[in-house]
């Protein structure tokens, strides 16, 4: 499979680091109207009407963005799909079972791991600098999911640590395996991604008999939360195919920043210590990540 020329070498360029850190501001976008949208609608509804309304939003758009996919790249897309699919149905089951301030930072950590760790075993290179804006872009995703303060190894192991961890991982699968498609194939891999994900979300509510029966008043924000994923996915997917692995994943996994500022201007809600620790961290991380080789 041919590869795009890199525009990241050995750390990164300002396009690889822009696009990521926009697909990470979207992502978080994406998660706060899901999250306001599950709290009038059962989870699994709203992620099921998100993710179609994505897809459609998706098949308007590729008419103009062209893009020349192989059985291949769509099969690649499908396997990303059900990764996040299951991650995403682990990670409700995680916060149905636990406690949210445990549960999402080791899952966010987790997910931007991978990338990370399968990056370098495939042989990226990244300065230094960048290494250590890695480690500590992994600390802030932590600070900043924390609500109430960094969980303790048993407060983890009793909110299902297991759970967690397999979410996470799903997630970061998702961010490699979007990035295996051949790059002359546009943004058709995320319609194999979105049609996977739909189709086991539906699979999943026959077995829990769970309704996918969305109130018309919570449609417009699954909607918005749907159509913003897709557009953080095609950013992720551009900057992976700009960049390094080890880079886009752990700058898109910073989407709790984005997430947590939006719940402090629209919800008023108070920013905690370790948050706000989490945040200048963040700050720090992107500026080590982001400084040319």
């Amino acid at each position: 499979m041919e590869t795009a020329p890199a525009v990241v070498v050995d750390g990164g360029t300002d396009v690889a680091v822009l696009l990521a850190l926009a697909s990470a501001l979207v992502y978080g976008a994406a998660d706060f109207c899901g999250g306001l949208a599950s709290r009038r609608a059962a989870a699994l509804a709203v992620v099921a009407a998100s993710q179609l309304f994505g897809l459609l939003a998706l098949l308007v758009l590729l008419p103009l963005l062209g893009g020349d996919p192989s059985a291949g790249d769509l099969l690649w897309g499908a396997a990303a799909g059900v990764a996040g699919a299951a991650a995403l149905s682990l990670f409700y089951r995680a916060l149905a079972d636990g406690v949210m301030s445990i549960i999402a930072p080791i899952t966010a950590v987790c997910a931007a791991a991978v990338p990370v760790l399968l990056g370098l075993a495939t042989g990226e290179r990244l300065t230094a600098v960048a290494v250590g804006g890695i480690l500590l872009a992994l600390v802030a995703i932590a600070l900043v999911a924390a609500e109430d303060g960094l969980p303790t190894v048993r407060a983890a192991r009793e909110a299902g640590l297991g759970v967690a961890l397999l979410a996470g991982l799903g997630f970061g699968l998702f961010f490699v395996l979007l990035d295996q498609p051949d790059p002359g194939s546009g943004l058709w891999p995320l319609v194999g991604a979105r049609t996977a994900s739909i189709t086991l979300v539906v699979v999943l509510s026959r077995v829990t008999r769970d309704t996918l029966a969305l109130p018309r008043a919570v449609l417009p924000l699954a909607a918005l939360g749907g159509v913003l994923d897709m557009a953080a996915n095609a950013l992720f997917l551009l900057a992976a195919r700009e960049g390094l692995l080890a880079v886009a994943g752990v700058l898109a996994s910073l989407y709790p920043v984005s997430t947590v500022l939006l719940a402090l201007t629209v919800l008023r809600e108070r920013l905690g210590g370790v948050q706000r620790v989490g945040l200048v961290v963040a700050v720090v991380a992107v500026a080590l990540i982001a400084v040319p080789a």
